[in-house]
């Protein structure tokens, strides 16, 4: 009911539809040939300001063929196709309009998405005592503020510069600043791209947009909201979501020349005969049925088959996009790769065997509130091991986390944080992309774990899929150093690398690739605003920000990556099928509007032959919803990397004091 009262024209089509109906069953065929001959006439005059409006400003389009199978079906007696050409005209239109009102929706939810509030503390101008203040724990600092009222909550916009504000756990930082608390962990992916969270102590630059971790933080604003990282990023979106040209539509194509051979045919015919009917003739099998339902059904049907796999495509045009994609560029973390780490391996570096060292570890880890200490339960739990409950456990923040299991001391961390209780502590060789995990028993160095980040095991087959297609060229852009991106690229098998690249660095890449059009795939904040600047975005979004999926154009709703290769083939196909129909719904009207011309169509008749050929080309159309003969058996099995976020263990001074904890490995467990 919202849509009919949104498109009065598709409302009032149906009623005078259903109106005209009503009399010619109640036997008043000439009420409703009049009622329904006024009714196609005023839309055909309405149709044809517009139409004279596009003609004076260059632009040639399939009304000027509507409008005229309109007046002539109505001219020829036949009111129930004019009804009919009306009701597909408006339901065009609506459509259109309707896909344009939900781009702009997307559009808006994403500048709503910026953070608002901040909490400022009272009368705190200056960094004068705050390392002295950001003691411990964040997390205790944050409580006192709170109960003795120390910190207002403010619109991000009246923050200014110097003034110092609170982040709590798990909140975005609201605008740019320097960190005031000795240090803090922040996951910084969603605006680098870098999977690894940042440990940032006192001093260090924070990004707005950056997620904060387990400890609240003090800092001190060093840019305006205007100004900071996130907003620039929103900037950046909308800019390029308004500079994209809207898609012209398909049947457009081929208007001027059908509508010349119409318009040649019904001449010639009147012409050869001397009966000016043979013109209304031939124009009734002329109606643009074909061109006006062809290409919509069919990528109403692709969109339908796309959404059914797992991705959603936000207007019809974005398939014909697809169709024709030359270059694919594709961010590195959690669209190549997973995005969190992975056990790839333990070493041993005394007598305990590999599942005594990761059982150890992830005991301790039980009692750490750290990023990897769930990949490390994880790791073991898929081994089937144990956990042990420890008598004693504290945490040393950003260092690692020691713990105590039947008298023996284990300590899980960074290796100078376990150098400082076990001996023989020797930093492993690792491959780029690969971290490690070290682990302390009894005071002797027991070995470390190493994870990686690890390329999704579809990604070769995907980029393989998609050079078959005729994408001849792939592009990573990532924030990552360029070590760790080729050694992602030389796996999954892509053309070029661009490394170290910030959101302004990715747009102007894209910009840049001379094959078009290009298609970007990624999944953070980073990557909204190349996704809105290329010709096709495409969001991972299963675990991806809401803003990448709000500038994307498609958004691929299952974390699989094989879906952006199915993506192109749904769009190719969408397109060849469209294509199809139109030829087919074209190639049945020229043989009708030959024979009307020679005499052979009666007026009725060819109304009804007309209709013959709507439904063929609708159900030649409606083909698009199956996958067809060339699509795959299926996406293939995901990868088994395990979920989580990275930490860089490179090692650092002890000084943060412990924090002691309860045991809780029931509750862990």
């Amino acid at each position: 009911m919202k849509l009919l009262l949104r498109y009065p024209l598709v409302a009032g089509t149906l009623v005078a539809l259903l109106a005209v109906l009503i009399l010619l069953l109640s036997g008043q065929p000439l009420i409703a040939q009049i009622a329904a001959s006024i009714y196609a006439l005023a839309v055909a005059a309405y149709l044809a300001v517009g139409m004279a409006r596009r003609l004076a400003g260059g632009q040639w389009g399939i009304d000027i063929l509507a409008v005229t199978a309109i007046v002539s079906t109505v001219l020829v007696g036949e009111f129930i196709a004019s009804m009919i050409i009306v009701l597909m005209l408006a339901g065009g239109t609506a459509l259109e309009d309707y896909a344009a009102g939900r781009a702009k929706k997307e559009l808006t939810s994403l500048l709503e998405r910026v953070p608002q509030t901040a909490h400022r503390e009272r009368g705190g101008t200056s960094a004068a005592g705050s390392t002295a203040a950001g003691t411990q724990t964040g997390e205790s600092t944050a409580s006192e503020s709170q109960t003795n009222g120390q910190h207002e909550d403010v619109a991000a916009t009246d923050v200014r510069i110097g003034d110092i504000l609170l982040v709590r756990p798990g909140e975005v930082v609201p605008l740019d600043g320097v960190l005031l608390s000795e240090s803090g962990t922040f996951d910084e992916s969603s605006l680098t791209g870098e999977s690894l969270p940042v440990e940032r102590v006192a001093g260090d630059p924070l990004m707005s947009g950056s997620l904060n971790g387990e400890a609240a933080v003090r800092m001190q604003v060093s840019a305006l909201m205007e100004d900071s990282q996130y907003s620039r990023i929103v900037a950046l979106v909308k800019e390029a979501s308004e500079s994209k040209a809207p898609m012209v539509r398909l049947a457009d194509r081929y208007a001027i020349p059908f509508t010349a051979l119409a318009y040649a045919l019904g001449a010639a015919g009147w012409i050869i005969s001397g009966d000016p009917a043979r013109f209304a003739e031939v124009l009734v099998v002329a109606t643009p049925c074909p061109l006006l339902i062809a290409a919509p059904v069919a990528f109403l049907g692709g969109m339908s088959r796309a959404a059914h796999s797992g991705i959603i495509v936000k207007y019809a045009g974005v398939l014909e996009q697809l169709s024709r994609i030359k270059t694919a560029a594709f961010d590195k973390t959690g669209t190549l790769t997973y995005g969190r780490p992975a056990l790839i391996g333990v070493r041993t570096a005394g007598s305990l065997t590999e599942d005594e060292v990761l059982g150890l570890a992830a005991s301790a880890e039980q009692y750490s509130s750290h990023v990897l200490a769930a990949s490390v339960m994880d790791a073991a739990r898929d081994r089937g091991l144990v956990f042990e409950s420890a008598t004693e456990a504290s945490e040393f923040a950003t260092h690692g986390v020691r713990a105590r299991f039947d008298g023996r001391d284990v300590v899980v961390g960074k290796p100078k944080f376990v150098a400082e209780s076990a001996a023989g502590v020797a930093e492993m060789a690792l491959a780029s992309g690969e971290l490690a995990i070290y682990v302390g028993v009894a005071g002797e160095f027991a070995g470390a774990l190493v994870m990686s980040d690890p390329i999704r095991t579809e990604a070769r087959r995907t980029l393989a899929e998609l050079e078959s297609m005729g994408v001849t060229r792939t592009v990573m852009l990532t924030g990552d150093a360029l070590a760790t991106a080729q050694h992602i690229a030389q796996g999954a098998g892509l053309t070029d690398v661009r490394a170290e690249c910030l959101p302004p660095d990715k747009v102007e890449a894209v910009r840049s690739l001379p094959l078009r059009p290009v298609m970007m795939v990624g999944d953070g904040v980073n990557d909204a605003p190349v996704l809105a600047v290329a010709d096709v975005g495409i969001a991972m979004g299963a675990r991806g920000s809401t803003a990448a999926g709000e500038s994307a154009d498609v958004v691929i709703i299952l974390d699989d990556l094989s879906k952006v290769a199915s993506a192109v083939r749904i769009g190719q196909r969408t397109v060849k099928v469209a294509l199809q129909s139109i030829w087919i719904g074209i190639g049945l009207s020229v043989a009708l509007m030959l024979a009307a011309a020679a005499g052979y169509v009666p007026a009725i008749a060819g109304a009804l032959s007309q209709e013959l050929v709507d439904l063929a080309t609708i159900l030649n159309a409606l083909r698009a919803l199956s996958p067809g003969k060339s699509a795959g058996r299926g996406a293939g099995k995901k990868g088994t990397g395990t979920p989580g976020t990275r930490r860089t263990l490179d090692g650092g001074a002890t000084g943060p004091a412990p924090v002691s904890r309860l045991p809780r490995s029931a509750e862990q467990s």
